[in-house]
């Protein structure tokens, strides 16, 4: 596993296996979120056989699959949603990491500039390519004059 930690309350990380969920929950996590649909790629394991031993491990369990060709606003509010729900730390994964990455920024974009969310993703790694202009959109949208009068 490779985990990279964005804050400590939430940790993405790309596919995990059912062999990993001990480990997971000896690290101190205590919820699970799937991002990554079923069939995605073959030899992935399924979302049914991650949530039966997430289960037997005490973890919370989430699948929230998400389209790695275009994340969309509503797939970060509803991770932002799920956030705000459950008890954390939070592991969050996908295929590489990155889809859960961009789903964090885009609820951080509503104030962290886009320069200093794509920043920090370079920093632990994840490329956060072809999100700079949205991010920039949601900066700018959320922290422009007169908004919330």
């Amino acid at each position: 596993m490779d985990i990279k930690r964005i804050s400590p309350f939430l940790s993405v990380s790309p596919q995990i296996n059912v062999t990993d969920f001990q480990r997971i929950a000896a690290l101190g996590f205590k919820t699970v979120i799937n991002n990554r649909p079923d069939g995605e790629a073959e030899g992935q394991p399924l979302n049914a056989d991650l949530a039966d031993e997430a289960k037997k491990n005490g973890l919370v369990y989430i699948f929230q699959p998400v389209s790695s060709k275009l994340v969309t606003d509503e797939d970060a509010a509803n991770f932002a949603a799920e956030l705000e729900r459950v008890s954390g730390p939070v592991l969050a994964f996908c295929r590489t990491g990155t889809r859960c990455t961009i789903l964090w920024a885009l609820n951080e974009a509503h104030h962290m500039d886009a320069n200093d969310l794509m920043r920090f993703a370079r920093g632990i790694g994840i490329k956060l390519k072809g999100e700079r202009d949205r991010l920039e959109q949601i900066f700018l949208k959320s922290n422009s004059p007169g908004r919330g009068a």
